[in-house]
């Protein structure tokens, strides 16, 4: 054991969907227990996500009452630990752990095999159908937390987990290679900034699609070309013009996706931030024989390969404010103003 473990811990348990209001900071929360397989994890740093605050305020619902209101698809259960973003430091581990796990510093896999040393059927998301990383201590499959070998610091390193991992995940999904052009949505967010990344680690030619204000910002991280949000797309590119899109934005424009790709070409959604409903003309799909890749569970290579491209400073983090965990209303507030590039993430241990 690292320490002296506590018996309760600090942090932030959201009592119910709504508004930022629903997240309460609670200084006397148990710490969790360890089952054999576990390793109990002293949080440094954690992430803000969509995820979180989707979640808090029922989007994944999709009807009038919130038992569907999770990632996937069941109740939540109340109260909630988020936070799927987390590096820190393994401070005591289980009964079928070495020892030797104890001081390690970690990045904690987000989506969950395992949970109480038992198999999943199906996969939960770290901070969704089990507490995740606001607050100071969490437990979580040894599995799932990966050792990591970097000079950066916990903020930064808080910023990698989920956005890359889904990036990863939607890059591997469709497949993507040095001859590939790829087209990105969102593109100055936390999952858009790290699929710039990590398309041009492959070799692939990246347009990415942001603000104005955003534009150098995006051609810094590597994108060969920035073009404006709302510009119609074939307009500005032609049709048939792209292998894959990358999309985490959809709503009103996403019809345009289908027209810039190439007949055989292939689409990777992982989110719907400009609305989840969106016009299909099935012709267009089967008529250019497109591939659609919906990118939620992460394949298991995915996030072994993050925790070496970080390692081998391949992928660089992109931190654009850190709070306090007492501060969460203001750093989502923050995150759905949309002016930032990167992550925001909360400093939760010193």
């Amino acid at each position: 054991m690292m320490g002296t473990i506590p018996n309760t811990m600090k942090g932030l348990q959201l009592v119910g969907h709504g508004g930022s209001e629903m997240l309460e900071f609670n200084e006397l929360i148990p710490v969790p227990q360890l089952s054999g397989n576990d390793v109990l994890v002293r949080v440094m740093a954690a992430g803000v996500n969509n995820t979180d605050i989707n979640t808090r305020i029922g989007w994944y619902s999709k009807g009038d009452d919130s038992d569907d209101a999770s990632w996937s698809g069941e109740a939540i259960k109340f109260p909630r630990i988020q936070g799927a973003d987390v590096c820190g430091i393994i401070a005591a581990v289980g009964d079928n752990i070495s020892q030797e796990r104890i001081g390690e510093r970690v990045l904690i896999e987000p989506c969950l095999r395992e949970v109480n040393s038992k198999e999943l059927e199906s996969p939960w998301y770290y901070g969704s159908e089990c507490d995740g990383g606001f607050a100071e201590y969490t437990v979580i499959a040894s599995q799932h937390a990966f050792a990591i070998d970097s000079d950066l610091t916990d903020s930064e390193l808080a910023s990698f987990p989920c956005s890359y991992s889904t990036a990863e995940n939607m890059l591997i999904r469709a497949a993507v290679t040095s001859k590939d052009t790829v087209l990105i949505s969102g593109a100055s967010g936390g999952v858009g900034s790290a699929a710039i990344q990590l398309a041009k680690a492959r070799g692939a030619y990246v347009i990415a699609i942001t603000s104005p204000n955003k534009k150098q910002q995006i051609l810094d991280l590597g994108a060969d070309i920035v073009i404006p949000r709302n510009v119609n797309l074939v307009d500005a590119l032609g049709g048939n013009s792209v292998n894959v899109v990358i999309d985490l934005v959809a709503g009103d424009q996403w019809s345009q996706f289908l027209q810039v790709l190439k007949p055989g070409s292939r689409y990777a959604v992982s989110g719907a931030i400009a609305g989840p409903l969106v016009e299909l003309d099935v012709r267009t799909l089967y008529l250019k024989d497109l591939s659609f890749f919906g990118c939620t569970v992460l394949e298991p290579e995915v996030f072994p390969n993050l925790v070496k491209c970080i390692e081998e400073k391949k992928i660089k983090p992109i931190v654009a404010q850190t709070f306090s965990l007492q501060e969460v209303a203001a750093a989502q507030d923050t995150f759905l103003k949309k002016d930032h590039v990167g992550k925001i993430v909360l400093t939760v241990s010193q």
